[in-house]
């Protein structure tokens, strides 16, 4: 596979994440709570609440449980605690592995991802020991069938993106993060809708994996996945079609 941001693509092909509505409603009411507790509950002064908010509601979440959910951020509604942890390991063959949790219980947390490392081929490791690999950056794809090169080229630059490439049916746009909203705001008033949109982690360098390692590090990344503590798992793997497909 091709790009910047391959799990990214592999995900959202396997659409691990996307089959599981009811989990995807609660990470998202935890983001939302956890950034309404950080920075306040007015979306226009918080950038993180504001791309939860839009995140919600792409996945057609309630404005009521958006609502609840930034009141018990602020502290207007009584709710639980989160925690932000991030933990750094390797799965099979090596290769990178970061996954971000919000959790009430920081215990349960670290058993879980633990017995998730250990059970499936890979070691979790001290902080810092492959979060250097990564930076973060927005990702936006969109449709070829939406925009020829030379449109969306001087949209997207002239609103700030760093790069722009070709991935076959789509186009992938890279942003820095705080130029992510406007570049999305330039799409949109040209009538672009992306295809996909987030600010997200990206390798600097990939390892491609084959056979049995390639298929122990899905095992590993969809058992993280399943964790109710999980938010975001990023890695630096790479793998063909065939096997994302099997």
């Amino acid at each position: 596979m091709s790009g910047h941001s391959k799990w990214a693509t592999i995900k959202h092909k396997k659409g691990a994440l996307d089959a599981k509505r009811g989990k995807i409603f609660t990470r998202l009411i935890k983001e939302i709570t956890i950034a309404a507790k950080g920075g306040g509950g007015d979306p226009d002064g918080n950038p993180r609440l504001r791309g939860a908010i839009a995140a919600a509601k792409a996945e057609n979440m309630p404005a009521d449980n958006i609502k609840r959910a930034i009141q018990k951020g602020t502290g207007e509604l009584e709710g639980a605690a989160y925690e932000e942890i991030t933990y750094e390991g390797y799965g099979p063959g090596g290769v990178a592995v970061i996954v971000e949790v919000l959790t009430d219980n920081r215990n349960r947390a670290a058993s879980e991802i633990r017995h998730a490392f250990s059970k499936n081929g890979g070691n979790l490791g001290e902080t810092g020991s492959v979060g250097y690999m990564f930076s973060k950056k927005g990702v936006i794809v969109v449709a070829k069938s939406a925009a020829d090169e030379d449109k969306i080229t001087e949209i997207v630059l002239e609103a700030g993106a760093d790069d722009l490439s070709d991935e076959g049916e789509n186009w992938e746009i890279i942003t820095s993060p705080k130029d992510y909203e406007a570049v999305v705001d330039a799409l949109k008033a040209a009538k672009i809708t992306p295809e996909h949109a987030e600010v997200t982690m990206i390798a600097s360098t990939y390892t491609k994996l084959e056979g049995a390692p390639a298929a122990a590090m899905l095992r590993l990344l969809d058992v993280i996945e399943d964790l109710d503590d999980t938010q975001n798992v990023y890695s630096n793997f790479d793998m063909d079609e065939a096997t994302v497909s099997a």
